[in-house]
C-alpha cells in the first residue's frame, strides 16, 4: 500500500492510501464499508475507530493488525470501483478522492525522527574532497525537529536572514510499525512498516559553525527543513530496500545520483543500534544522504538553492517528492526582522 495523510474538501485530515494513480480511498471510511459489507459487524463504525483509526500514527500503533485490515478495506473498495460501482461509505460518505481535489500532507508525523549521518561513503568522501570542515564519519545519530516537517508540494521557506547556503540531501526513511528496544538485526526486519522519501534541507554555513562543536542541529531543524513523502510504501511491497534507485533534481536538472545499495550501514543494523533507545509505533529513521550535494560540488555558489528552485527527490518503487523553495517574503508578506534591522 502507498499510504497517504490528505486534507479532504471539508478540511479534514485523514488518512488513505492510492489506487491506481489518481485517486485516494479513506481508509477509516472503507474499513467501515467492509466491516458493514463483508464482515457483517453490527458496530462497523466503532469497530473501525479501533482497527483503522484515521490518523497515521495510530495506523501504526495497531501493527500488522491495523495494516491488514486496512488493506483488505482498500482491496475491497478497490474491488467495487473496478467494477463500476459507485462506491460511498456507509453514511454516503465520500470514500474516493481524485489527487487533484485534495491535498497531501506529510504522511506522518512521528514521535521520534532518528536521523543518520555519514552512512554512504561516498557522501563522506566528497566532503573530504571539498575540505568541509569535521567530516562526519560513518555513522552518527542525531534527533530531527519534527515539527519542521513538511509534506509533498509544500514550500520550503529560505531564511535568506539566517543562512546564504541552503542545501538537499535525498535520503530514504524507514517507518516503524512497533514499539520496541534493545533488539538484533536480525530481528529488526519485524519493525520495519515502511518506507517513505526524506529531504533533509541543510544550511551549510550554519553547519560549519555548528560542527566546531561536533554537533549539528539548527542547521537541520529550521521551520520546513524537513520534506517527507509523498507517501509510505509498506514493506510488503519494497522487499529488498537496499537495491532502489535514488536520484535528486533541481529545475529538472539531475544533482544526486545513486543507489541504496551503497550503504556503509544496512538499514537492519541501523535499527538494532538506536534500539536502547527506545521506539515508538510510527517513529521515523533516516538512513543518510548519497554525493552530489551542491556543499561539496565544483562550484557550490552555483549549487545552492534559491527562492524559485523546485527540488524533486524520486526513490525507486516509492515515488517523487517535489518541494519549491520559496523566499521569506514571498511566504510571510514582509522581509525577516533581521533583514528589516540591516535595512534601516
Amino acid at each position: 500500500m502507498k499510504l497517504v495523510t490528505f486534507e479532504n474538501a471539508a478540511r479534514q485530515s485523514r488518512i488513505g492510501a492510492l489506487v491506481g494513480d489518481h485517486q485516494i480511498v479513506d481508509l477509516h471510511t472503507a474499513c467501515a464499508l467492509y466491516l458493514r459489507d463483508v464482515e457483517s459487524e453490527a458496530i462497523f463504525y466503532r469497530m473501525a475507530d479501533a482497527l483503522v483509526p484515521s490518523e497515521m500514527r495510530a495506523l501504526f500503533r495497531g501493527g500488522d493488525t491495523s495494516l491488514e485490515a486496512a488493506r483488505k478495506a482498500l482491496d475491497y473498495v478497490a474491488h467495487l470501483a473496478a467494477g463500476g460501482a459507485e462506491v460511498a461509505g456507509p453514511r454516503g460518505e465520500m470514500l474516493l478522492h481524485s489527487l487533484s481535489n485534495i491535498r497531501l500532507k506529510a504522511p506522518i508525523i512521528p514521535k521520534k525522527f532518528f536521523h543518520t549521518a555519514g552512512n554512504f561513503r561516498e557522501h563522506h568522501e566528497e566532503a573530504t574532497k571539498a575540505g568541509f570542515s569535521h567530516p562526519v564519519m560513518p555513522w552518527i545519530v542525531f534527533f530531527q525537529n519534527t515539527d519542521a516537517i513538511i509534506g509533498h508540494d509544500e514550500p520550503v521557506i529560505y531564511p535568506e536572514h539566517l543562512t546564504q547556503e541552503l542545501d538537499y540531501e535525498l535520503e530514504l526513511a524507514v517507518v516503524l510499525k512497533k514499539a520496541g528496544k534493545h533488539f538484533t538485526p536480525e530481528e529488526a526486519s519485524s519493525y520495519i512498516g515502511g518506507y517513505v522519501i526524506f529531504n533533509d534541507i541543510t544550511a551549510r554555513d550554519i553547519q560549519r559553525r555548528e560542527m566546531k562543536s561536533g554537533v549539528f542541529s539548527f542547521c537541520k531543524g529550521i521551520d520546513t527543513f524537513c520534506p517527507l513523502g509523498p507517501w509510505i510504501v509498506t514493506a510488503d511491497e519494497i522487499p529488498d530496500a537496499h537495491n532502489l534507485a535514488m536520484e535528486l533534481r533541481v529545475n529538472g536538472e539531475s544533482r544526486q545520483r545513486s543507489h541504496s545499495s551503497k550503504m556503509s550501514v544496512k538499514i537492519p543494523e541501523i535499527l538494532s543500534h538506536y534500539s536502547p533507545m527506545g521506539y515508538s509505533a510510527g517513529d521515523v529513521v533516516s538512513t543518510g544522504t548519497v554525493s552530489g550535494v551542491a556543499a561539496f560540488s565544483g562550484d557550490p555558489k552555483a549549487w545552492y538553492l534559491k527562492p524559485g528552485d523546485v527540488m524533486e527527490c524520486e526513490i525507486e518503487k516509492i515515488g517523487v517528492l517535489r518541494n519549491p523553495v520559496i523566499s521569506w517574503e514571498k511566504a510571510y508578506g514582509q522581509k525577516p526582522a533581521a533583514a528589516q534591522e540591516t535595512v534601516k
